[in-house]
């Protein structure tokens, strides 16, 4: 059974933003770390942004760095990813997972869980 669900992708111009939502049973563990990953066509999964649970410490792939943030709100148990300054290359469909073990060394390997649909980003030029 899925416990997550994605939203707000779309299709944009190379430079606009958007901001991703995910809501599920699965964000309610207030001190689990969550994470958005991300998968384009002919390319593994990779994680994109962990969140701490315990510290709130974010990480983030070299990629996006400076350019996407991740948060939450537990009150609503809805985690976001707001991306500012997309590319071409960020286009890709979207995932968030909860809880994750850890934010820690390789963390986008060590997520067993279910995954949900995601949310379709394309970025032209």
């Amino acid at each position: 059974q899925v416990q997550v669900e994605e939203s707000g992708g779309g299709s944009v111009q190379a430079g606009e933003s958007l901001r991703l939502s995910c809501t599920g049973s699965a964000l309610a563990f207030d001190d689990s770390a969550m994470g958005w990953f991300r998968q384009s066509a002919g390319k593994l999964r990779e994680g994109v942004a962990c969140v701490s649970g315990m510290t709130g410490k974010t990480y983030y792939v070299d990629s996006v760095k400076d350019r996407f943030t991740i948060s939450r709100d537990e009150a609503k148990a809805t985690l976001f990813l707001q991306m500012d300054s997309l590319r071409p290359e960020d286009t890709a469909i979207y995932h968030c997972a909860a809880p994750l073990p850890t934010c820690e060394g390789d963390w986008a390997s060590r997520y067993f869980g279910l995954w949900g649909q995601g949310t379709q980003v394309t970025v032209s030029s």
